[in-house]
C-alpha cells in the first residue's frame, strides 16, 4: 500500500504530461506537493525536514541551471551574430549526395549542437538546414530527432549525468562517476557504430521513390564509417578525459573527418543520390506551415566555429589534473560557495565549484564572442533576453523536480523513504525482468517531460535504490537509465513537437513518433542485450 502512495507523485507527472498536455513545470510543482503532504503524513516526516530537503534540492539545481543558461546564451549569441548562418554555409557545398549530408549534418553536426547546447537545440539548427538543402521537411525532422539520442547522454557537457549524480548526492563520488559514465558511453558507442546506416535505410524507406533500403546500403561504408569517426573519440575522451567532454570532442572529430572524407570522396558512394523532384514528393513528405529560410551572413566559417573551439579548449584545460587549473577552481576558496548543515540538517551541505562549471565557460565565451564578432547593443541584448525567456520554464521543473526528488529520498525516523519503499515493490519484478525494463523507465521519463536531465531527476534515486536491492551494480542500472532518457529523446512529445514547429511539419507529430518509435525500440533493445551480456559474464564495475 505505502509503495503504491510513494509513486502517486511520479504517476500524477506521467498523467498531467501525457493525458492533460500540462507544461512539466507546474506538473513537478503539484508532485513536489502531493510528495511533501505524503512523506509528513505516512512517513512521519517533520515539517521542518520536509522544508529543508526541499530547499537542498533547489539549491542543488543551481549547478544545472548555470551549465543550462550558458550553453543556450552561447547558441543565441552565435545566432544572433551571424555565425550560426556562416556555420550552416560551410555545411552546403561539402557533397551534393543527400545520404553523406544526412550523415554529416544529420548525426555529426546534430552531436556537436547537443553537445555544446542541448535541450532541444539541434532540431532547432540542423532540421532546417536539410530542409535549406533540399530534404523534404518531415525527413529532416525525422532525421533530426533520431540523431539527437546518441550525444545527450553527456550532452550540454554531461548534464544528463551530473544532474542524476547531484540527485543521488554523489557528486563527489569520482570513482562512481568514473564508472557510470563509462558503462553508459559503451552501448551508446555500440550503436553509434551502426546508427547513421539504420537512420539511412528509415530515410530511403519512407521517404524515396524506391521505398527500399537499397540506396542506404549503398551508402552503408560512409555511414559506418561515420558512426566509428564519432564512437572511437566519445569512448577515448571518456575514459582518458571525463564524459563532460565525450559527445563535444567525438562530434568536433566525426565533424572534421567526415567533411575531408566527403570532399576527398573518400567511401562516397559512385552515384549520386537523393530525393527526387520536390514536385513528385508525396504529400505527407511536405511542410504543412511555412520554413524560415536560413539567415544570410558574411562572416567566415573559421571566424563563427572559433567560440566553440574556445569552449572545447577550455573545457579540456580545466579538466586535466596534471595543469593545475582543476585543483585551483575546485578547492580555491574564492571559486566555492556553500552552506554548512542547512537548516541544522548535518546531511544537508550544499556547495557550488562556479568556477569549474561549464557553464561559466560558456558564459565567458558569449561575452568574448559579443566583442570578437563585433555585435551590437541590440543584438547582444537580444540573445540575452531569448535566453532568459527558455530557460524559464526549464529553471521551475529543475527546481521542482529536484525538491520532489530529495523529499522522496528523505529517510524517516526508522530509516525508510518514499524511494525505499518505491524500490523495495519493484525489485520483486527480479534481476533478470528489471534489466529489461531500465532503460524504458529512462524512455518514459524522457519521452512524458522532453528532457533527459529531467527523466534522470525523476529516476535515479529509484533506479540506484532498485539496484541495490537486487544485488545488480548500481553504475550498471543507472548506465541503462541514462541511456533509455537519451532515447527517449527520439519519442518525446516536446521534442517531436518543437521540430514540427521549427521545420514546418506542425501536426504531423504523430506521424514522427510513429516513425522514430522504431529505431529507439531497436537502440534500447541493444543495450538490454548489452548489459544481459555483461552480467551473465560476472563483469563487475
Amino acid at each position: 500500500m505505502l509503495a503504491l502512495v510513494a509513486f502517486l507523485p511520479i504517476l500524477a507527472t506521467l498523467v498531467l504530461m501525457t493525458v492533460f498536455n500540462w507544461p512539466a513545470k507546474w506538473c513537478l510543482l503539484i508532485s513536489w506537493i502531493m510528495s511533501a503532504v505524503f512523506a509528513m503524513i505516512f512517513w512521519d516526516v517533520e515539517i521542518i525536514a520536509v522544508i529543508a530537503s526541499s530547499v537542498y534540492g533547489m539549491l542543488s539545481s543551481v549547478d544545472v541551471l548555470i551549465i543550462i543558461v550558458g550553453a543556450i546564451l552561447l547558441m543565441n549569441t552565435l545566432k544572433a551574430s551571424g555565425a550560426t548562418a556562416s556555420i550552416n554555409r560551410g555545411f552546403m557545398n561539402i557533397c551534393p549526395d543527400k545520404r553523406v549530408q544526412a550523415c554529416i549534418i544529420g548525426f555529426s553536426f546534430c552531436s556537436f549542437i547537443e553537445a555544446a547546447a542541448g535541450f532541444g537545440t539541434p532540431a532547432a539548427l540542423a532540421g532546417p538546414l536539410m530542409v535549406s538543402l533540399g530534404f523534404p521537411p518531415m525527413a529532416a525532422a525525422m532525421i533530426a530527432l533520431i540523431f539527437d539520442s546518441t550525444a545527450v547522454s553527456f550532452g550540454a557537457v554531461g548534464t544528463p549525468v551530473t544532474s542524476a549524480l547531484h540527485a543521488l548526492g554523489m557528486s563527489g563520488d569520482v570513482e562512481f562517476a568514473k564508472d557510470f559514465a563509462l558503462w553508459t558511453a559503451i552501448p551508446h558507442a555500440v550503436v553509434s557504430i551502426i546508427l547513421p546506416l539504420l537512420v539511412l535505410m528509415l530515410t530511403t524507406k519512407f521517404f524515396s521513390k524506391e521505398k527500399s533500403f537499397k540506396p542506404a546500403l549503398e551508402a552503408a561504408p560512409f555511414a559506418i564509417f561515420t558512426g566509428l569517426s564519432f564512437a572511437v573519440p566519445y569512448i577515448l575522451v571518456t575514459v582518458f578525459i571525463g564524459y563532460e567532454f565525450a559527445s563535444l570532442i567525438g562530434a568536433l572529430f566525426s565533424i572534421a573527418i567526415t567533411v575531408i572524407a566527403a570532399r576527398k570522396g573518400f567511401l562516397v558512394p559512385k552515384k549520386t543520390w537523393d530525393f527526387g523532384n520536390s514536385e513528385e514528393w508525396e504529400k505527407d513528405w511536405l511542410a504543412t506551415s511555412p520554413v524560415t529560410p536560413v539567415a544570410e551572413s558574411k562572416m567566415s566559417v573559421l571566424k563563427a566555429w572559433i567560440p566553440y573551439v574556445l569552449v572545447a579548449l577550455v573545457l579540456v584545460i580545466t579538466r586535466i589534473p596534471q595543469l593545475g587549473v582543476k585543483g585551483l577552481l575546485t578547492s580555491g576558496a574564492s571559486f566555492v560557495v556553500g552552506i554548512q548543515n542547512l537548516f541544522g540538517f548535518d546531511k544537508l551541505d550544499w556547495s557550488v565549484k562556479w568556477a569549474y562549471l561549464p557553464g561559466t565557460a560558456f558564459i565567458l565565451v558569449a561575452i568574448f564572442t559579443n566583442f570578437f564578432h563585433k555585435m551590437d547593443r541590440k543584438k547582444v541584448a537580444e540573445s540575452w533576453k531569448d535566453t532568459f525567456k527558455q530557460v524559464s520554464g526549464a529553471a521551475l521543473a529543475l527546481l521542482f523536480g529536484l525538491a520532489l526528488v530529495e523529499v522522496m529520498k528523505y529517510k524517516n525516523a526508522a530509516d525508510i523513504s518514499m524511494m525505499d519503499q518505491m524500490a523495495n515493490a519493484l525489485a520483486k519484478v527480479g534481476e533478470d525482468l528489471y534489466v529489461l525494463i531500465a532503460p524504458f523507465i529512462g524512455v518514459l521519463g524522457a519521452f512524458v517531460s522532453g528532457s533527459a536531465t529531467v527523466s534522470m531527476n525523476l529516476f535515479s534515486n529509484l533506479q540506484y535504490n532498485t539496484a541495490t536491492v537486487l544485488g545488480i551494480a548500481p553504475a550498471f542500472v543507472m548506465a541503462m537509465q541514462c541511456v533509455g532518457a537519451a532515447v527517449g529523446n527520439m519519442v518525446c512529445i516536446n521534442n517531436a513537437v518543437a521540430a514540427s514547429a521549427t521545420i514546418g511539419v506542425v501536426g504531423n507529430e504523430g506521424k514522427l513518433i510513429k516513425k522514430n518509435a522504431i529505431p529507439m525500440l531497436i537502440y534500447t533493445l541493444i543495450t538490454v542485450a548489452i548489459f544481459y551480456i555483461v552480467i551473465a559474464l560476472g563483469v563487475q564495475p
